[in-house]
């Protein structure tokens, strides 16, 4: 398909350039980014947003009736405009790496974007598009125009009349989480934060100074009067007390190493005013409450966040299953919505009108859209899959999933896997293949090959009735003994209201089962109260039903593994073969 310019894009976005009274007192966001420059907690949330949204792929879609989002075909004129946004994926991840900083520390940022035949950029081919993102302070407006500066040089962009405006000119998008009282102004957490981060940095000067004040002297050891020890020149009956105080803390400060900042100053007194030896420190009770009030200030902040406070404060107490629960709450609260407002500003201030001036009638309906499923953790799960596939209960297709192959890495056909080394029988001893392993679970697609009479007397509408009712046997099994492994130590209680928000179908394939484990929680008992019911109905043995389908279900939730349905018929063979 061939590559088509974009430049009419720019005249139709500036002829949509914002009006109005601007955005208001907006100078509280260079306090906010004094705080991300100089409070390391404000610098690690915004990285932190950063980062996870740098790790999200953008593509062209369009939202169904349903409200998902349906990808574009690739040769589809949208998913081209979204291909060449900043570049391809590397400039994309750069883009939405810098507005996770921006909206989560002054909450908006600008792109400018220039046809690169004219600024000739070495990052952007030559025949598209110049991405660049700026931050606020780099956005100026002056005189009915917009001056952006770039690596030093400043670029103006003219709002313009709409039939008389370069067609090649720049173009500005202004990309902001809107103020809920006042839409046109910007909002972000660290807003609400800016009164409780420069407490935070009051404690921290304090912390600092206690840390000074503990460095500079080791307070003063009070000595009766006609006790000797030997003294230096600075310390004698008539040196100035106030001196001798400086010149020590003077000296500790620039030599945290020497004495003075570890040995305490002597000071004699009158014997009739002290008996004994004392010691006296300067420490106050305010040195630990500092210390106590910067913890809280920190813990107050994380909570201020759009995430889970545990994600700034740590995670060192946190179960794997706790770990994988708040890291997908964090994508869900703290990044997908800043997602959602890039590519809205995408949407509308760029793909859109491009469509809509190319003529396409469904230009409306395209939008740019985002993909976070590389930022979800998954347990390594590679040897469960292999245990799984010994076991007979998932397919090759599943293990390389698993172990990060994909269906490339399949044999060819014909082909067989090497040799194993060890000493397991690999063959009958005189040279013949080896005896394929007995699966208790056949691999096989297809259904059984011979059905008991009651389930094949109307047909292949009986089979299949067979097979669904076998599959609603094993989802109901596997839903029980979900809602009873919540209430075991497998989920400890801290994240048993989060396990709710999956299926309890689904619950054995994030939390650790052992095999014996099914057994003295009794995940399954009462599953199989139907079975005898199923059976009679299909003319098949209830206790043979009931313990392929047992054995089944045990291996799945052992095993963590999620239950496929094209499995079922493979689960059947043996017990028509009883029938029969």
């Amino acid at each position: 398909m061939a590559r088509r310019e974009i430049t009419a894009a720019a005249s139709r976005y500036t002829s949509r350039k914002i009006r109005g009274k601007g955005a208001g007192d907006q100078s509280w966001q260079q306090r906010a980014y004094d705080m991300y420059h100089q409070v390391p907690e404000v610098r690690f949330a915004a990285a932190w947003i950063g980062n996870a949204m740098s790790g999200a792929r953008l593509f062209a879609g369009r939202r169904a009736d349903d409200g998902t989002i349906e990808p574009a075909p690739s040769d589809h004129r949208a998913s081209e405009i979204v291909a060449q946004i900043a570049g391809g994926p590397d400039g994309q991840a750069k883009m939405l790496g810098a507005f996770g900083k921006h909206l989560t520390v002054p909450g908006e940022g600008w792109i400018v974007i220039r046809p690169n035949d004219s600024v000739l950029s070495p990052y952007s081919p030559e025949e598209g598009h110049d991405w660049r993102v700026l931050s606020v302070q780099e956005v100026r407006q002056q005189q009915g125009k917009l001056i952006a500066e770039i690596e030093g040089e400043e670029v103006l962009i003219s709002e313009g009349d709409p039939e008389s405006m370069d067609p090649d000119g720049p173009v500005a998008l202004r990309v902001w989480d809107p103020d809920p009282e006042r839409a046109i102004e910007a909002d972000s957490p660290v807003r609400s934060s800016l009164e409780l981060l420069e407490e935070l940095q009051l404690l921290n000067a304090a912390v600092k100074a206690i840390a000074r004040s503990r460095i500079t002297g080791r307070g003063v050891l009070l000595v009766p009067k006609g006790t000797r020890f030997p003294s230096g020149q600075q310390q004698g009956e008539e040196d100035d007390l106030i001196e001798v105080f400086m010149t020590i803390a003077e000296t500790a400060i620039r030599d945290p190493e020497s004495a003075a900042a570890t040995v305490p100053i002597l000071l004699e007194l009158p014997a009739e005013t002290i008996a004994d030896f004392k010691y006296v420190t300067f420490e106050s009770q305010f040195d630990e409450l500092a210390l106590k009030l910067r913890e809280e200030a920190v813990r107050r902040f994380a909570i201020g966040l759009e995430m889970p406070a545990e994600i700034l404060l740590g995670l060192g107490d946190v179960n794997h299953w706790g770990a994988w629960a708040l890291t997908s709450e964090a994508i869900r609260l703290g990044v997908e919505p800043k997602l959602g407002t890039v590519a809205y500003a995408l949407t509308s201030q760029w793909m859109r009108p491009i469509l809509e001036a190319e003529g396409d009638p469904d230009w409306h309906r395209w939008l740019v859209w985002y993909d976070t499923s590389p930022l979800r953790v998954r347990t390594n799960r590679s040897e469960t899959a292999l245990q799984a596939f010994d076991r007979g209960v998932i397919s090759a297709k599943a293990v390389r999933r698993e172990t990060g192959f994909d269906d490339s890495d399949a044999p060819a056909a014909g082909e067989q896997p090497p040799p194993d080394d060890g000493n397991d029988d690999q063959d009958g001893g005189d040279g013949t293949p080896p005896t394929p392993p007995k699966l208790p679970v056949d691999e096989s697609e297809a259904e059984p090959a011979t059905l008991p009479a009651a389930a094949t007397a109307a047909g292949p509408d009986r089979s299949a009735a067979l097979i669904a009712a076998a599959d609603g046997l094993i989802w109901t099994a596997l839903t029980t003994a979900g809602e009873k492994l919540r209430k075991t130590p497998a989920c400890p209680r801290s994240e048993r209201a989060r396990s709710r928000e999956v299926e309890s179908a689904r619950l054995h394939t994030l939390l650790s089962v052992e095999a014996d484990q099914v057994e003295q929680w009794r995940l399954l008992d009462g599953a199989w109260s139907r079975v005898p019911e199923i059976a009679a109905r299909y003319g098949l043995d209830s206790g043979c039903l009931t313990a392929s389908l047992d054995d089944y279900a045990r291996e799945l939730i052992a095993a963590g593994v999620e239950h496929e349905y094209r499995l079922v018929p493979s689960l059947l063979t043996a017990c028509v073969g009883e029938a029969s």
